[in-house]
């Protein structure tokens, strides 16, 4: 048995990542009657009918999404997450709040929610999309056992979570997943262009170079050594690859990695400053 079994669940916004979770949902058996989206959009709730959910118009009925629900996933923008909530806020009874608006912290989000603090605050990444994400977890004190195994449950459905006990470190969190898909198109893409300007074709390129992130990934994956060893194990003195991973080296590659995600970590904490204002 699921502890998904039998919940109701709530979409406050039906955008892509919210379609992304439903969709993992729903592939892993949450029946399309007990998910609820909420979006002021008639398409988005046309588009969402048509998936056999069910769907609420928040502007005219903002409270009736809430009511029965069991879990509340709010999928809107910071910018306006507080008057979203706010419409609906008073009803809120021992239901689980799982937010994945970034930059919002659990403290802000309580604020907006008038002191509810049954909130777990998520950070996925895009790759939830085809169910193959990466999502960090923090949960208020308040946050009980059951709803921290349901929150687990309803992220799972879209690929890995790991749970972190300081909220802080969901800004290295994001450094090292939320983000980070954009730092591996980035890596594919300078690959492709390196490859053309060697004298492969673009669609060669692109196809030699998705395959090898991709097989190298799950290669990683896979084994018991660590990333540092599979590398060691196919750099072969002298060899092609390590004049590569030299040069790679002599740039500091390495270092540039680290400083960019600390680049990232570092405007994460400036977002979540500037909500608290």
């Amino acid at each position: 048995m699921s502890v998904l079994d039998n919940k109701k669940i709530t979409f406050i916004g039906g955008g892509n990542m919210a379609q992304a979770l439903i969709s993992g949902l729903v592939s892993c058996g949450v029946k399309p009657e007990l998910i609820t989206v909420a979006d002021p959009s008639e398409e988005v709730r046309k588009q969402s009918t048509a998936l056999k959910l069910n769907t609420v118009d928040p502007v005219s009925d903002p409270k009736a999404a809430v009511i029965n629900a069991d879990v509340i996933v709010l999928a809107v923008k910071p910018q306006v997450m507080k008057a979203v909530v706010s419409a609906f806020a008073d009803v809120l009874d021992d239901q689980l709040v799982i937010s994945v608006a970034a930059g919002l912290s659990t403290d802000i989000l309580s604020s907006m929610l008038g002191g509810y603090r049954n909130i777990v605050r998520a950070m996925p990444n895009t790759p939830a999309m085809i169910q193959m994400g990466a999502t960090g977890l923090y949960g208020t004190d308040d946050t009980t056992e059951k709803q921290k195994q349901l929150a687990t449950a309803v992220m799972e459905a879209s690929g890995l979570v790991m749970w972190v006990d300081d909220e802080e470190h969901m800004h290295a969190v994001t450094a090292v997943s939320g983000s980070a898909p954009a730092y591996v198109f980035y890596f594919i893409e300078s690959m492709i262009d390196g490859a053309v300007a060697l004298g492969l074709d673009k669609e060669q390129a692109s196809a030699l170079a998705m395959q090898t992130v991709l097989g190298a990934a799950k290669m990683a994956m896979g084994s018991d050594d660590t990333p540092a060893e599979l590398r060691r194990k196919v750099t072969s003195p002298n060899g092609t690859t390590q004049a590569a991973i030299e040069s790679m080296q002599d740039n500091e590659i390495g270092r540039q990695i680290a400083e960019a995600m600390k680049a990232c970590s570092d405007r994460s904490q400036a977002l979540s400053e500037e909500m608290k204002d």
